[in-house]
């Protein structure tokens, strides 16, 4: 694997861990995540709005 493909591929792992960071503590919080977030997760924003509180 070149250099470059290896700092993308972390680069990916950061920025998906940081979006995974940033989701759960809002819902730990309370609040709704931000779309950015979920979109990094792979998550549809619109889907996710639809999941009630259990």
């Amino acid at each position: 694997m070149s250099n470059r493909r290896l700092l993308s591929a972390l680069g990916d792992i950061f920025t998906a861990f940081g979006g995974a960071v940033a989701a759960s503590r809002a819902v730990e919080a309370g609040r709704k995540p931000r779309a950015d977030d979920l979109r990094k997760l792979g998550m549809d924003p619109a889907i996710f709005n639809r999941i009630g509180r259990f």
